[in-house]
């Protein structure tokens, strides 16, 4: 859903993922300077499979950045890694299985598809040595932000999430469907993507995610999370654009309601986007949040 506003599988390859060692690291090209203020890159086998990452900064307190549907850290945080303090934080944002650099495998959509990407997200950040992190996450990665905080609360700080929601209604169902056909995408949007994967998978993942989201719909409550919210036990903060034509108030609103102690602001001319729109607003706005 994330990548659809621009920049919210077949083949399992199992074989190849049984040969894989707990927490293996991948060499990858990374930056002499790992820290600092460069942007440094690594792979680590978790959970039968290759996730790629980002990371930046030198500072105390890690934070992991979640996307959207078809997003990876390159196409969905550029602003974040970029300005986010490097004193204060330690920045990670990763590619979930089947997005970005984190291929194989292909993308696949089980109904227990966003509870996969929670432990996955969480056990890279403990491969990669962290003891607790905060997490910020846009839209399908606020919903997995949403699950890791609440089935791993001892190992979650705090939490920013926008562009999320809980439950599927039919005017969400609508929504989808009308991003379903990435031929109709605004080039804007469509280009980051078809540069990264091709435009057959770009094309082919896009139509498997409508289907995979579709799943919750025919739930009771067409439930995603909504039996979750209360366990959250984290400071949450979210983030709503009153222009988002993809994720209606009413999901920010009860998530709101249903996350104890949870703050919510509303950004009056932020759209689904709301982080790379205006990247400088949102980064002062979780930068308060999380110290």
């Amino acid at each position: 859903m994330a990548a659809a506003v621009g920049c919210r599988g077949a083949l399992r390859l199992r074989l190849l993922s049984s040969l894989l060692k707990p927490n293996m690291h991948v060499p990858r090209a990374v930056p002499a300077a790992a820290f600092g203020t460069s942007v440094s890159s690594g792979k680590v086998a978790v959970n039968g499979v290759h996730l790629h990452y980002q990371r930046t900064g030198e500072g105390e307190h890690p934070v992991l950045l979640l996307p959207g549907m078809l997003g990876s850290g390159e196409t969905d945080f550029a602003p974040q890694l970029k300005s986010l303090n490097k004193k204060l934080f330690t920045v990670v944002a990763w590619d979930p299985r089947g997005y970005g650099h984190s291929r194989p495998p292909d993308r696949d959509f089980p109904l227990d598809f966003f509870e996969r990407d929670a432990k996955d997200a969480v056990d890279l950040m403990k491969a990669l040595q962290f003891k607790k992190v905060s997490l910020l996450g846009w839209s399908d990665g606020g919903i997995t932000a949403l699950i890791a905080a609440a089935k791993y609360p001892s190992y979650i700080s705090k939490m920013v999430i926008w562009g999320a929601n809980a439950y599927v209604t039919e005017e969400d169902e609508r929504i989808y469907q009308g991003i379903r056909d990435v031929s109709k995408w605004s080039e804007k949007a469509r280009k980051p993507l078809e540069a990264l994967y091709g435009y057959d998978y770009f094309a082919k993942t896009c139509e498997k995610w409508v289907d995979g989201i579709r799943q919750f719909k025919h739930l009771p409550d067409g439930n995603i999370c909504r039996h979750l919210l209360p366990l959250v036990q984290c400071p949450t903060l979210i983030v709503h654009g009153e222009k988002d034509p993809l994720v209606p108030r009413f999901h920010a609103d009860f998530i709101h309601q249903h996350v104890r102690g949870s703050r919510l602001h509303l950004m009056s001319e932020g759209k689904h986007n709301l982080h790379l729109r205006f990247a400088d607003e949102f980064n002062k706005l979780a930068e308060d949040f999380l110290q």
